[in-house]
């Protein structure tokens, strides 16, 4: 019986496997027929490795739901030409393709939030309710979707583009007026209206801008739980976002009183600050250090520029609604103390923050791999250090004994000058005595 189960169940890990495909460089021609789910991955890369059972899951899903999607995998080491020209950079990489449009995945790496991504923009950019009862349904399912309401106009074709654009993030609706509750007043058709939060908002392209950038900051629940996926999607939307950095399991009252005041500011002073800021809350500060490069304490509060990596801190600890309404008014205005930034500096230490953090990330995980991996490259610059330095004493000491070599030299020829003046005035006595022999000579003979 064992035998079996474990047969059926081989059997349907190889099903799953056989739903995903292995894609190579013919993909590129072949691929404009379907639409495509595609895993950019590499086989060395570790999150590749973790991805991989997900995947297969993905696979078996869309299958079974009788998706339009396929699902594929590409080693992007071995057709790097391919992967370059769907605009792979790192690994791994999801990308939908669909027609002449390549669509990137940046959320959660979990099986329903693939699968969501892939039917959403799988679909129409556009979609069409054509009933209140869809409408009803579409707003009990969704946190956050964007309704066109009116006819044939240059808003419609503006819409039609936006959606096209940012499919990736958010769903977006079309339908009649007759398809809206009476709760819902529209002061003019046509009209795009964002349904969030309980209540529903309606663009003004004169006080909001362009409808792109609208769509953009309002694509999120005014105030959410906020993780590391999650901030880096807010970095798209322009917006500083207020964290109240909290303990979820050991919540304290100070923590629910930072929580709720922040959530307070996000229904009640909408009109004053949601254009600037994205509010919301997240459980613990070592994500928030590691982007800081510092300490928070928990709880606090945070407000983070992601565009210039920059942070806000209020100046003593929030207790009441008017301490935190003058925090973030200072920050708009400028007038409060900005941290960190992208300048040279900032940039040198996050090199050596990251460096540090890899060092003792091994070292806790495995000490003996860290001792080796570090120990030994350490080892070998010590040796060669050492060998340098020898080479210079060597060359040092050679030196030393020429110097000492040529100074005996010197005095050897100083000792030597003495002999050679005496001898030449030796030799000159003797001249002069043969000279006077010579002449007393001569003086005899005459």
């Amino acid at each position: 019986m064992a035998l079996l189960r474990a047969a059926f169940s081989s059997l349907l890990f190889s099903s799953a496997f056989a739903l995903v495909q292995d894609l190579d460089d013919t993909f590129k021609d072949s691929r404009m027929e379907d639409v495509w789910l595609v895993d950019f991955y590499a086989p060395w890369c570790g999150y590749c490795k973790k991805l991989e059972p997900v995947w297969q899951e993905v696979g078996a899903e869309l299958s079974r739901s009788g998706s339009p999607v396929r699902v594929g995998k590409m080693d992007a080491t071995a057709y790097s030409g391919v992967a370059s020209d769907f605009g792979v950079r790192g690994y791994p990489t999801i990308k939908l393709l669909k027609g002449d449009l390549a669509y990137n995945y940046k959320g959660p790496r979990t099986k329903d939030d693939i699968i969501e991504f892939a039917n959403r923009v799988a679909g129409p950019a556009v979609r069409s309710l054509p009933s209140r009862q869809m409408f009803e349904h579409v707003l009990k399912r969704h946190s956050v979707c964007f309704l066109y309401v009116g006819g044939e106009s240059p808003l419609k074709e503006k819409y039609t583009e936006v959606a096209s654009e940012l499919i990736v993030y958010t769903y977006f609706f079309s339908a009649s007026e007759d398809v809206l509750p009476e709760s819902v007043a529209l002061h003019e058709l046509p009209s795009v209206i964002v349904f969030k939060d309980g209540s529903y908002f309606t663009y003004d392209e004169y006080e909001d801008g362009s409808l792109s950038s609208w769509v953009n900051r309002e694509r999120f629940q005014s105030y959410l739980p906020i993780d590391g996926f999650t901030l880096y999607e807010l970095g798209d939307t322009g917006k500083l976002v207020a964290i109240a950095v909290t303990d979820e399991k050991d919540p304290t009252e100070r923590s629910g009183r930072l929580k709720g005041l922040i959530q307070r500011v996000a229904a009640e002073h909408r009109d004053q600050f949601n254009r600037d800021f994205q509010f919301g809350h997240m459980d613990g500060n070592g994500y928030i250090n590691s982007l800081i490069m510092g300490e928070v304490s928990v709880p606090s509060i945070i407000i983070l520029n992601t565009s210039n990596e920059q942070y806000f801190l209020p100046a003593e600890p929030v207790e009441d609604l008017e301490q935190l309404l003058r925090f973030f008014s200072s920050v708009l205005d400028g007038s409060a103390p900005a941290f960190g930034g992208d300048g040279i500096f900032r940039k040198i230490k996050r090199v050596v923050y990251d460096a540090r953090s890899t060092v003792m990330s091994v070292f806790r995980s495995s000490p003996l791999l860290g001792c080796f991996l570090f120990g030994l490259p350490l080892g070998v610059i010590s040796l060669m250090c050492y060998g340098i330095c020898t080479a210079e004493s060597d060359d040092d000491t050679e030196l030393m004994k020429r110097d000492s070599f040529t100074d005996e030299e010197e005095e050897g020829e100083e000792e030597e000058q003495p002999q050679l003046t005496a001898g030449a005035e030796g030799e000159e006595d003797e001249d002069g005595e043969k000279i006077q022999q010579k002449s007393t000579t001569e003086k005899k003979v005459d």
